[in-house]
């Protein structure tokens, strides 16, 4: 079943995709790794792999490679364009991408559209096959302008760009850029907004912005994250009949519920609360009680059995009048015994002394253990809990915003948003624990070089409290069982979800509160179980 939902963004698509529910026993998982199934998921490809795959495939198919890169543009120009014919500009550059708006322009204007093309540089381009490209449209009598015309147009094609930009955009171009992005007309980007990072999001200096974006042979990471879903508007990848695995077999993937689907399975009747688990979440310092509750509110909502919330600050209410179901202790309660299916730190904590006590406690329970907020901090501080956290049997999961994760590799906010796959892989590796950099397309980055990219979310979520609910949702999945890293993934996607339901709603992005996301995620999971409507927002066609 598919359709579209009002109030989300014109950007985006909404999919309603059905996971199938699991009709077998439920049994309690054991909390640790396992291998996840990418099988079904989109991979994603950075700029390098993509050249040899291309040069791969060269030696017999590559002007034909670029004829049908130009085919799937002009089809996408007449897709946009609802049939109409209308008068469409292609921006040209000097490479390969430029190549493949040569021939953009001429099926279109062989077609019957009215087609301007604007290309400075040299008398013809410097790639081989978009040479070809090139003399084939000055064959069919295309003209090429120096100068980017003025006119009104009912589409602009951008091809000035690909993957192999490096350096910021200046003179000429970028004045072209900043001219495209001010018209009230559709824009198409080739491959890539010309501008945009293909590896890691980053914007050169400036960058199209693009209503839709038709990306070939594969997806590529800039598209995800940082500014790439900003630049990209809608995303469409077509593989141009490549196996690119064949190749080089991927290390990164798109998050989508097919990776754990296995696990949205209905609860057997004969259930008890001990067989959901026990989640056991620590934080509440003097002041942020509230990053404690919502963290233990999250937890209970996505189906622990029981939820125990250590409480540092000794005036805090002993139970929480909103959900008196969560049992508030002494942080040195909950973490005693063998009472924690799973342990979660950091929210509200602080970084006192009874806080970094704390943690060396926690990182000693021998259950799966996420670290999130002043956890963090903390452990960026201390050498001793920096081995202790690698020195661990049980999984480690870290949550870390670009603040964090710059403390945690001794580095700057820039330089880990710079690289984003690089950064969250970084810190997997130093503390053998699984990643995720949350931001715009957060990266969960397993220690053995494995990466995702999530795209559900939105910038409403951009508020208070967020990150302690995607601390509880972890905290929750875990304690029902599910392995350490697909909890990880689970709770990020999920989290993401709860708050695109929200806006699709009319209740976001503005205004979007962490407590609403909770009753959102609740919603959202049990439709997964049940597959039904999971109103799951994606903005690509694959």
């Amino acid at each position: 079943m598919s359709g579209a939902i009002l109030g989300t963004p014109s950007s985006q698509r909404i999919n309603y995709a059905v996971v199938p529910a699991v009709s077998a026993d439920v049994q309690r998982m054991p909390a640790n790794r396992q291998n996840l199934n990418t099988g079904a998921l989109p991979a994603l490809y950075r700029a390098d792999a993509l050249r040899r795959i291309e040069r791969h495939y060269a030696p017999d198919s590559s002007p034909r490679l670029m004829e049908r890169a130009g085919a799937t543009g002009a089809a996408k120009v007449m897709q946009i364009l609802g049939g109409r014919h209308g008068r469409v500009l292609v921006m040209c550059g000097p490479g390969n991408n430029g190549g493949d708006g040569f021939v953009v322009a001429r099926q279109l204007k062989q077609t019957g559209f009215d087609v301007v093309v604007a290309y400075a540089g040299d008398e013809h381009p410097r790639a081989t096959d978009a040479v070809s490209a090139w003399a084939s449209w000055r064959a069919i009598g295309g003209i090429t302008l120096p100068r980017l015309p003025r006119d009104a147009f009912s589409l602009v094609v951008d091809a000035l760009y690909g993957i192999g930009l490096t350096r910021p955009i200046e003179g000429e171009h970028a004045q072209w850029i900043d001219t495209v992005n001010d018209m009230d007309c559709p824009v198409l980007a080739i491959d890539v907004p010309s501008g945009l990072n293909a590896d890691t999001g980053s914007v050169l200096g400036r960058a199209i912005r693009a209503t839709h974006t038709a990306t070939m042979i594969a997806l590529k990471p800039g598209l995800l994250t940082l500014d790439g879903p900003d630049c990209c508007g809608e995303l469409s990848v077509h593989d141009l009949g490549l196996d690119c695995a064949a190749v080089v077999p991927p290390s990164g993937w798109q998050v989508g519920c097919t990776l754990f689907d296995h696990l949205l399975r209905p609860r057997a009747r004969n259930s008890h609360k001990g067989s959901n688990g026990n989640a056991v979440l620590v934080g509440g310092a003097r002041g942020m009680a509230g990053a404690a509750l919502l963290a233990g509110r999250a937890a209970l909502k996505v189906g622990a059995g029981r939820v125990y919330v250590g409480m540092l600050d000794h005036a805090a209410l002993p139970l929480d009048p909103e959900q008196p179901e969560l049992m508030i202790r002494t942080p040195a309660d909950v973490l005693s015994g063998d009472l924690a299916t799973c342990v979660a730190i950091g929210p509200g904590l602080g970084q006192s002394p009874a806080a970094l006590d704390l943690m060396r406690e926690a990182i000693g329970v021998p259950a799966t253990l996420v670290l999130d907020a002043d956890a963090l901090n903390l452990l960026s501080q201390h050498g001793d809990l920096e081995r202790a956290v690698v020195a661990r049997t049980a999984p480690t999961l870290l949550t870390p915003h670009p603040m964090e994760a710059a403390r945690l590799l001794g580095s700057t906010i820039a330089e880990v948003q710079k690289d984003r796959v690089a950064s969250a892989g970084a810190i997997a590796r130093r503390y053998r624990a699984s990643t995720v950099l949350k931001g715009c397309g957060s990266v969960i980055a397993v220690p053995d070089g494995r990466w995702f990219i999530n795209t559900t979310g939105n910038p409403g979520m951009a508020s208070a409290g967020m990150g302690d609910v995607l601390t509880g949702l972890i905290a929750g999945l875990l304690s029902q069982g599910w392995p350490a890293d697909l909890a990880l993934i689970g709770g990020v996607h999920l989290h993401g979800l709860a708050g695109d339901r929200l806006v699709a709603l009319g209740k976001g992005p503005n205004g979007l509160t962490a407590g609403e996301v909770i009753e959102s995620a609740r919603a959202a999971f049990n439709a997964l179980i049940a597959g039904t409507d999971t109103q799951e927002v994606s903005h690509i066609q694959l």
